[in-house]
């Protein structure tokens, strides 16, 4: 993550948008989504793990213990973005290999020190979206007929502002980013079953990930995409 900052803070980009090597991003719902944001704000945007902040002690040189605080992050296993503004603020804790120091100052995994830089440190919020998807989370449930569908919703910083959490809440537009996912995941060797509910022109022996049968459902002209009949169902 720290070599990650360094290269977008050089590249003079405007989002930073971390997401691991085993999701699936859906860049036009992604595009779609920051277009709704300013990235000269402070903007932080993704999913929590928990339905709750999670504490941490901060410490200083000689393991003193300062205090605790409180805070939301983003898990990585969904994805998260970053804009540019924000990003620049996190320089003094994140930058040329302080963030390094900062995670091991708290102790933390590194998308739990970014959340502890964010909000713990520079009091902005994390503004929770169900748009990201995690191997954390029941992929099964997800209705596929969503996941064909994308940037056909607006969606606006105010939908997205918290208390909105990963889980349900009274009072909360109940189709909020349901059109537009942005990321995907899948359960992985200690989960295979943990996939979204997709048919397609792939069997599970041949994409046990449904990466590829989302892809080619949402992109059917991709070369290496089986040809889909007419009529012929999404989900299985």
């Amino acid at each position: 993550m720290s070599v990650e900052y360094d290269e977008f803070i050089q590249s003079g980009r405007k989002w930073f948008c971390h997401v691991d090597d085993d999701n699936y991003v859906n860049p036009k719902s992604l595009l779609h989504l920051l277009s709704s944001f300013s990235p000269s704000q402070d903007v932080y945007l993704g999913r929590p793990s928990l339905d709750h902040p999670i504490e941490a002690t901060e410490r200083v040189q000689g393991g003193r213990t300062v205090t605790t605080v409180k805070f939301w992050f983003a898990t990585g296993g969904a994805g998260f973005c970053l804009s540019r503004g924000l990003a620049l603020k996190m320089s003094p804790w994140a930058s040329l290999g302080s963030f390094m120091s900062t995670a091991e100052q708290v102790r933390l995994p590194d998308d739990c020190t970014v959340g502890y830089i964010v909000e713990g440190l520079l009091g902005a919020r994390l503004l929770h979206s169900p748009l990201f998807h995690s191997h954390l989370e029941n992929l099964q449930r997800l209705p596929p007929d969503t996941l064909l569908q994308q940037a056909l919703t607006e969606v606006s910083p105010a939908q997205l502002m918290p208390p909105f959490s990963a889980v349900p809440q009274p009072g909360l537009p109940k189709d909020v980013g349901r059109k537009e996912w942005v990321t995907l995941s899948y359960g992985g060797p200690e989960n295979p079953h943990n996939v979204v509910n997709m048919a397609g022109g792939f069997s599970l022996q041949q994409d046990p990930t449904r990466f590829k049968s989302v892809h080619c459902l949402l992109y059917p002209d991709t070369d290496w995409c089986p040809r889909r009949k007419p009529g012929a169902p999404a989900s299985q």
